[in-house]
């Protein structure tokens, strides 16, 4: 896959629980996530589960989009709960790959599927069936720096 896509969304919360805030661009910490995130701070509602791709949550706006053509529910981008929106790209295709954003670069840990604390916080029956197999992606941060909107998603190389 040489084919990249672009970032259309950036979104980070300060806690567990709290609203999604949308920002034109953010620092993000190598190591950690993104400046102001609740996974960043360790605050998240997974950041006491451990392992890698804990960072940064990657979702396609052509996933959410598909979830809402379904007629199954509907879902705004923030609601999500992912810190990156997407378009472009088969995030798939970057689990065990570097990828650049701009110019931090991520690693692609894992798919992040959806859970029953999204569908329970949005009091949205049928969210977590109607995004399985959309999550998205769970990544790690290789490099940190800061990422705006707009910016170029290119895979880098796998392993």
């Amino acid at each position: 896959m040489d084919r990249g896509g672009r970032l259309v969304g950036i979104y980070t919360a300060a806690g567990r629980g709290a609203a999604m805030r949308a920002r034109s661009r953010v620092r993000v910490i190598e190591g950690q996530g993104l400046d102001g995130d609740r996974y960043a701070a360790g605050t998240g509602t997974y950041s006491a589960w451990g392992g890698s791709g804990r960072a940064v949550t990657l979702i396609a706006r052509e996933a959410i989009r598909a979830v809402v053509d379904d007629g199954r529910v509907t879902l705004a981008e923030h609601e999500t709960r992912r810190n990156l929106v997407t378009e472009g790209i088969d995030l798939p295709d970057l689990i065990g790959r570097a990828f650049r954003v701009g110019d931090v670069v991520l690693y692609g840990a894992r798919p992040c599927p959806p859970c029953g604390y999204l569908e329970r916080l949005l009091d949205r029956p049928g969210l977590w069936r109607a995004l399985a197999e959309r999550g998205g992606l769970r990544a790690d941060v290789m490099r940190g720096g800061t990422v705006e909107l707009g910016a170029a998603i290119v895979p880098l190389f796998t392993g």
